[in-house]
């Protein structure tokens, strides 16, 4: 079970923020989209998605060849109003509208979604 102290520490790092920001507002997302819309490399993307995993935070499911990514339903009901508390408090931010932006990008263009 997700404890407080876990879930603030998961948060307290800014690529999980992002991540997990991101995850909330899009339901899921694969390590390659992650990967596009933070502007970071694979490795240090899926380091991050592998403590929020271990941590309870996030499922991961695989799909064909590619592994996805979204909240776990399962959390604590304390959870969701603050998961929706960050994502309102981190909208108006300049890191996440260009994270969105990038992955915005990325959905529509046809050649990137090999990756996916």
């Amino acid at each position: 079970m997700l404890t407080p102290v876990q879930f603030f520490k998961c948060l307290s790092d800014d690529t999980r923020l992002r991540c997990v920001t991101l995850l909330h507002r899009e339901g899921k997302l694969c390590v390659c989209e992650l990967t596009t819309a933070l502007d970071l490399s694979q490795p240090k993307i899926s380091r991050h998605l592998a403590l929020l995993r271990q941590s309870g935070l996030l499922l991961d499911s695989r799909e064909g060849q590619w592994v996805y990514y979204r909240i776990n339903p399962d959390l604590p009901g304390w959870a969701y109003p603050l998961l929706d508390e960050a994502l309102a408090a981190v909208q108006a931010s300049e890191p996440f509208r260009n994270d969105l932006e990038r992955l915005q990008r990325m959905e529509g263009r046809p050649e990137l979604a090999v990756c996916c």
